[in-house]
């Protein structure tokens, strides 16, 4: 999957939990960006989980997939892994399909690395992949990485969803105001004030999507290993 995105959050929490709130749909939806609904099919148990998913392109209007996943809840090594493929017909998605995998892995020192990776496909050719590359990645990207944040916070500090979306959108409308507040009286220190708005760190309270690891950290076999697809995605069938 080189070439694709990457993400990981270090987060300090029970394997147990994090399992539960990324794996359930109704928690999944709750603090991912990246979708609006997501429903899992009926399926035979022991079999991989059929699900849809609705992504919000405009008020009122909802652009549904359909996908595939199966899960390694017990692994020799005590990690487990995810993996999923997904694709959609409709028109109006820039994707038309993708596969991608999380890890759960424990640290020694605390807490536990939970990490992705993914890639997909764009629609409209060669035009959709020069958007794709300029634009949807990089949006797609700090999506990601903003969410697994967001899940951060949800299993750290019990800071549910819902609330860290408002707390996030209270601090940037806070910060524009602050910059309009200077530009408007003509300081000399709007430039400088300017800069703090965009450089200074959220508060602790807001995800963030630079908490995030956008690279698999460090080199060597055990490094390489983590980030790499696990052999469980290729025994998926497309959607």
């Amino acid at each position: 999957m080189s070439g694709g995105l990457y993400v990981e959050a270090r987060i300090r929490v029970d394997l147990d939990l994090l399992w539960e709130r990324s794996q359930d749909p109704a928690q999944h939806q709750r603090w991912d960006l990246r979708f609006t609904r997501i429903a899992y099919l009926p399926g035979a148990e022991g079999e991989p989980q059929r699900f849809t998913y609705g992504v919000r392109v405009l008020p009122g209007f909802l652009v549904s997939g359909t996908g595939i996943s199966a899960g390694e809840r017990h692994r020799p090594d005590g990690t487990r892994t995810s993996a999923l493929r997904f694709a959609c017909a409709h028109p109006l998605s820039f994707l038309t399909e993708g596969r991608g995998y999380w890890r759960y892995v424990p640290c020694a020192e605390d807490g536990l690395r939970f990490l992705t990776g993914y890639d997909y496909e764009p629609r409209w050719g060669r035009p959709g992949r020069l958007a794709d590359r300029l634009l949807f990645r990089p949006l797609m990207g700090w999506a990601t990485a903003w969410s697994f944040d967001r899940l951060r916070l949800w299993c750290e500090r019990g800071i549910t969803p819902e609330r860290a979306l408002w707390r996030g959108l209270g601090e940037v409308a806070a910060r524009l105001l602050v910059v309009l507040a200077a530009a408007w009286a003509a300081l000399p220190a709007a430039v400088p004030v300017l800069l703090a708005a965009v450089l200074l760190p959220p508060l602790p309270g807001t995800p963030a999507a630079r908490r995030c690891l956008r690279r698999p950290p460090g080199r060597g076999p055990s490094a390489a290993s983590a980030a790499a697809p696990p052999a469980l995605l290729d025994r998926l069938e497309r959607p």
